[in-house]
């Protein structure tokens, strides 16, 4: 009998200039590796192998020395969230009334507040809560929108109309508005309803950000390939999609981070943020304000602390953001 030859599975993509090519699967799985096109990208690894976008990232990251030192701080930061008594023996909530408003003195580098309270420790505990409060708040942000804005990227349509005006509402009301409005009913002293406060106003710009980034992902050739061969919508999405539509949602979220943190400051020291007895840098700033002539080393440190910290991320995202656009390489 003669042989029968079986022709491998085959599909048709657009070229991007009114052609078509036929390609096989190892050519589809070729141009998905390979987002630059079918050629790769210009400058390969090592071993001859084309470098992804997150290597060549990473690669101009350890160059960058905004990068390293923003990411230092950052480091520093973390640590002293999670282990504040490493450099505060102290307690943030044991104050003397006879040494307030004293300036420097030995064991106390920051000096006192209106209230008799340790500056140096409430300062170091105070970066606990504007971290948890930032770390968290974008986490739910970035889940939030990038889920919602993806789902409208992918499917168009119906979906895409009704979430595109739901964002139009949102963005509509005044965040520190919206804040003084719905956190002054709530008697609660912990982070949670501030964090919540930020995710229920903050996702939209997530949203849009990963909806724009999924439209122009998915009329890449790999995905029209992808979905020529049978892939289904979850494959799509999750295999040749995502992976080439989070890097502008990484370098957002990255920059609100910091906004996040000065936003819970400003919340707390309009009095509907934080509360006492919960030490925010936000309450000793509004607390040492009517001090200021008297102890401005008491609104100094904290605000300090806070400046240094938001500039920190922001430094942080501005690298990221120039290491994943490849229109700056």
């Amino acid at each position: 009998m003669p042989d029968q030859h079986h022709e491998p599975e085959r599909a048709v993509a657009g070229t991007g200039m009114g052609g078509t090519m036929d390609l096989g699967v190892d050519e589809a799985e070729a141009l998905e590796r390979s987002p630059g096109g079918p050629a790769g990208r210009d400058d390969p690894g090592p071993q001859g192998r084309p470098r992804s976008l997150w290597s060549d990232a990473w690669r101009d990251l350890r160059r960058n020395p905004v990068f390293i030192v923003s990411g230092l701080v950052i480091l520093f930061l973390v640590v002293i969230s999670l282990w504040p008594s490493l450099i505060a023996s102290g307690s943030p909530l044991k104050c003397d009334l006879a040494k307030a408003q004293e300036g420097s003195q030995a064991g106390h580098p920051f000096g006192f507040d209106g209230q008799g309270c340790d500056v140096y420790t409430r300062t170091v505990y105070g970066a606990r809560t504007s971290v948890t409060v930032g770390v968290c708040a974008t986490l739910g942000v970035a889940v939030l929108g990038s889920v919602l804005g993806a789902l409208a990227g992918f499917f168009g349509g119906v979906w895409d109309a009704v979430l595109s005006r739901i964002t139009d509402v949102f963005f509509a009301i005044p965040v520190v508005l919206g804040g003084l409005v719905l956190l002054s009913v709530v008697t609660s002293s912990t982070v949670w309803p501030v964090v919540g406060f930020m995710v229920l106003l903050g996702w939209p710009q997530l949203s849009r950000i990963a909806r724009g980034s999924v439209i122009t992902a998915k009329q890449n050739d790999y995905v029209q390939a992808a979905r020529a061969l049978g892939a289904s919508h979850t494959r799509l999405m999750l295999r040749h999609i995502a992976p080439n539509a989070v890097a502008p949602v990484i370098v957002v979220a990255t920059i609100a981070l910091g906004t996040y943190i000065s936003l819970e400051a400003t919340l707390s020291y309009l009095g509907v943020g934080l509360k006492p007895p919960s030490v925010s840098w936000g309450i000793d700033i509004s607390a040492a304000s009517p001090y200021i002539r008297n102890a401005p080393h008491a609104l100094l440190w904290p605000s300090g602390a806070l400046a240094i910290t938001v500039l920190a991320f922001i430094m942080l995202g501005d690298a990221v953001r120039d290491a994943l656009d490849p229109k700056l390489r």
